[in-house]
């Protein structure tokens, strides 16, 4: 941002709570709510009772081309349609605590050190106030809304409900501290009438308390009119003392509303409605970001075609992409005209992950893959059907997969996934470079335990792709998972005879030695031998022998050598079938070269 773009200066206290009384100064819609403790008030009152630093109050001129909807702090009630000189976007906090407390004329609603919600008047103690040997802090109370404490019987023990039992109490409010005129007055009346000075009590309590208020000055930030959307975002989060990251859609919110378009409520009440269905179950984690990325991708290729049409050289075309910058410069038209195309990608994204065995977000392989997938298929539309459309992209996701490619930051990715898949999946262009980056290893293999890794989610599908039957009942694993019947990956030699049989932990935990079944087929097996497991299986579910071994083939598993307990022949053909498979989903050959690494977290044992 340019220096100039920006100006410090000193600003009374009284003056900015004016401002906000007025509102002239308001808050940006993206500010969250007031939560301040009262612990936390009374420190913010007593520090500038000291004339201590409070920290800085940035603000942002309005008035230039990055609008947001605006609010007034809590409590302020300026005059409809007021339109703000400057938004707060950092002393929120101070700001709404120092109004409430010592302007806004009602009691402050606020929250005690459990976080319970309680309303109040801030006083102060004169007598304490005045004595050097207590600190500020203790001086300064929170008295209930109609000013009377009581015990918890409910019984008055002390009672500051009218001035005069105020000026008893020697507690001056803390509402009246810019207007106490008549309040000093009455005070000075009420104690010379009992013989006594009240006018000096005044006049010590205003030099040390009260004067500093009214001299107090806060250090202002402003930010020019000219601050760029990105930059406020920038600046927000990093002088945000809430630590709570603001996010690209709050953001985006709070700017659409400025032309009364409400970004939440589209999302929750259409976007979101549009995926209800079971059908689009997998679809149940993409967040409002996700779907913002997908259109900001949508819009930033168009915005490179349209450049591309009108004869603008290659290295000068805009570039497609959505990362924060990105999505934050996304205009309100481009969101309308690309949201419904986004929401029908989506939906067809999940009618594809179904195709590929996947039916819910529990053997996802990757989140963020729908991502650049939904806007390929917003693009692509009807040209994305055909059967040999449908095998590209097939070949596209299952190399993103196997590949690994997607676990970490992905929004280059994306903004090639997009045009380079489409180009290719039309026939104008070449091979994409996520399916010419993919590199899967046969060792990787060895590695896969968990369902935490990517690759270990795809040989699930692969398995509910290549027909796995449960080995008792026959039914297909697609069927059982649709019908919630507790479908997960299970050991098939089991644990308990491989830890007996001292075969490596390594190899038994690994993905080549689970597969999906039933829990109950699972408790079927048990922990013995697979010899002792599949009569015993063939038994249950009154068949023959061959049937289960039928079964057992549906996963790539070899039933001759589980009948023998073969645990090396069985792991060895096994894992030959699963490089097979992955080798026909994307297309590419697995390398043989040992020492992959792991991508997985740390083993944290069996499934089962």
């Amino acid at each position: 941002m340019p220096e100039q773009a920006f100006g410090i200066d000193k600003v009374q206290l009284i003056k900015l709570l004016r401002r906000v009384a007025e509102g002239e100064a308001q808050l940006p819609e993206f500010q969250r709510g007031w939560v301040w403790p009262d612990h936390n008030i009374i420190g913010l009152l007593a520090s500038i009772s000291r004339g201590y630093p409070v920290g800085t109050l940035m603000l942002l001129q309005t008035g230039g081309d990055v609008r947001f909807k605006y609010r007034p702090v809590e409590g302020a009630t300026p005059p409809p349609r007021t339109q703000p000189d400057t938004l707060i976007l950092d002393g929120q906090q101070r700001m709404t605590s120092l109004f409430q407390s010592l302007v806004l004329g009602k009691p402050v609603e606020t929250q005690n050190q459990r976080k319970q919600p309680i309303s109040g008047w801030f006083y102060v103690d004169m007598v304490k106030a005045l004595d050097p040997q207590v600190d500020r802090e203790d001086a300064i109370r929170l008295l209930p809304a109609d000013r009377v404490v009581r015990s918890f019987r409910g019984e008055p023990i002390e009672d500051c409900s009218t001035p005069e039992k105020e000026y008893e109490a020697r507690l001056f409010p803390l509402a009246k501290l810019f207007d106490n005129r008549d309040w000093s007055y009455g005070y000075e009346d009420y104690w010379k009438a009992r013989g006594e000075d009240g006018r000096k009590w005044w006049r010590d309590f205003e030099e040390a308390f009260i004067r500093p208020f009214e001299l107090y000055q806060v250090p202002v930030i402003e930010l020019g009119k000219q601050t760029e959307r990105q930059a406020v975002c920038q600046v927000f989060e990093k002088v945000n003392t809430g630590g709570v990251t603001l996010t690209v859609f709050e953001l985006l919110t709070a700017t659409y509303a400025a032309d009364e378009f409400d970004l939440r409520d589209h999302w929750d009440n259409k976007v979101r409605a549009a995926w209800k269905a079971p059908e689009y179950r997998v679809l149940k984690e993409v967040s409002n970001t996700d779907f913002l990325q997908a259109v900001t991708l949508m819009a930033t290729a168009a915005r490179r075609d349209r450049a591309a049409a009108t004869g603008v050289d290659e290295e000068r075309l805009p570039r497609i992409g959505c990362k924060r910058k990105d999505m934050l410069e996304l205009g309100l038209e481009e969101y309308e005209h690309f949201e419904p195309l986004v929401v029908q990608g989506f939906k067809d994204a999940a009618k594809f992950l179904r195709q590929q065995y996947l039916f819910d977000t529990k053997f996802l392989p990757y989140g963020t893959q729908l991502i650049p997938l939904a806007a390929i298929l917003s693009v692509l539309g009807e040209h994305a059907q055909p059967a040999g459309a449908q095998q590209k992209l097939a070949r596209w996701y299952w190399c993103g997969v196997f590949g690994e490619l997607y676990g970490g930051s992905t929004e280059t990715r994306f903004s090639h996934d997009l045009p380079e898949t489409v180009d290719w999946v039309r026939g104008a262009g070449p091979e994409p470079r996520t399916v010419r980056d993919a590199r899967f290893s046969a060792s990787r293999l060895l590695t896969l335990r968990t369902r935490n890794s990517a690759a270990y989610k795809g040989i699930y599908a692969l398995l509910m792709k290549e027909g796995a039957a449960d080995w008792r009942t026959g039914e297909k694993a697609e069927i059982t998972e649709y019908f919630a019947e507790a479908v997960d990956i299970h050991h098939i030699f089991p644990q308990v005879w491989c830890e007996r049989e001292n075969i490596p932990r390594g190899s038994y935990n690994s993905i080549v030695n689970k597969t999906p079944l039933t829990g109950r087929t699972n408790r079927i097996i048990g922990g013995v031998a697979p010899s002792a497991y599949l009569p015993r299986l063939a038994k249950n579910a009154e068949v023959e022998a061959d049937t289960v071994a039928d079964h057992i083939r549906t996963h790539l598993a070899d039933p001759e050598l589980l009948a023998k307990d073969d645990f090396a022949g069985f792991f060895e053909a096994r894992q030959r079938a699963l490089v097979e498979a992955i080798e026909k989903a994307t297309g590419k050959a697995v390398v043989t070269e040992d020492g992959y690494p792991s991508t997985d977290p740390v083993d944290d044992g069996d499934e089962d």
